[in-house]
C-alpha cells in the first residue's frame, strides 16, 4: 500500500503533468521503462490491465522503484480489479469509463480515481462522483478545442487528456486547460522498448518534459 495520501499523489501527478501509459504484449520491461521515464523527469507511469501479467509486474515495479515514482494502474473496468490492483501496490486507478464501484474502492483504499469521460454529461457526471481527475478519451477524436470548450463553463473541472497527445500537440493541451497528460506509445516508443534503448527513451521522455515545462512557464 502507498505510503502516501490521496491528496498527495494528486497533487504529484498534477504537478508533473505527464503520466506515461505501458501497453504491450509483455510485462517484463515494465520496470525499466519505469526508470527510464523517472531519469527524463516523468515520475507516473501506468501499465494497463490489458497487459499479461499486470499485476505481478506492478508489484515488482513498486518494490524496486519506491514512492519516488508513482505507479498506477489503467484500463480498470471493475471494483474487483481495482482491489486486485490496489494490494499489488497500484497508486493510482485509470478507467477508459466512469464506474462508480470503480471510484468508491479507489477511495475506499485511500487512493486517486481516475475514471474515462467524452461527452460533457459524461466528464460532469464523473466528476461529481469523486473522480479526483477526469480521463477525457479517446482526446484524439475532438483535439484541444473540446477541452478548452468544456472548461469555459466548468473551470473546476481537472482533465487529463488521453489518446492523440504527443509531443508536438502538449502545448496546445495545456493551453487548452488540461491538468495533466496521458500518453501511450507517442511516450513509450515501442520500436526503443523493443530495442531496450532506455537512454534514447530517456531522452525522448525528457523533450517531452521540456514542452510541457516551457508551456507551463508561458
Amino acid at each position: 500500500m502507498s505510503k502516501l495520501s490521496r491528496t498527495a499523489i494528486i497533487e504529484r501527478l498534477e504537478s508533473a503533468g505527464i503520466i506515461a501509459i505501458f501497453r504491450t504484449d509483455d510485462a517484463g520491461q515494465f520496470v525499466d521503462v519505469c526508470r527510464a521515464m523517472r531519469d527524463g523527469g516523468v515520475f507516473a507511469c501506468e501499465v494497463t490491465m490489458t497487459t499479461p501479467g499486470a499485476l505481478e509486474i506492478l508489484g515488482q515495479a513498486v518494490d524496486k522503484l519506491g514512492d519516488d515514482h508513482l505507479v498506477g494502474v489503467g484500463s480498470v473496468l471493475d471494483a474487483e480489479t481495482a482491489r486486485a490492483a490496489i494490494l499489488a501496490g497500484a497508486q493510482f486507478i485509470v478507467s477508459p469509463t466512469y464506474c462508480a464501484k470503480v471510484v468508491e474502492m479507489a477511495h475506499r483504499y485511500g487512493l486517486p480515481a481516475i475514471p474515462g469521460a467524452l461527452t460533457p454529461t459524461e466528464i460532469l457526471t464523473a466528476w461529481q462522483n469523486g473522480g479526483d481527475i477526469v480521463k477525457i478519451f479517446p482526446a484524439s477524436q475532438l483535439g484541444p478545442r473540446y477541452l478548452k470548450e468544456i472548461l469555459a463553463p466548468m473551470p473546476q473541472l481537472h482533465l487529463m487528456p488521453t489518446g492523440g497527445v504527443n509531443v508536438d500537440n502538449v502545448v496546445d493541451w495545456l493551453d487548452a486547460g488540461a491538468t495533466c497528460l496521458g500518453l501511450g506509445t507517442a511516450l513509450v516508443r515501442k520500436d526503443l522498448v523493443l530495442q531496450g534503448d532506455w537512454s534514447a527513451l530517456t531522452q525522448h521522455a525528457k523533450q517531452l518534459v521540456d514542452r510541457v515545462r516551457q508551456a507551463r512557464e508561458q
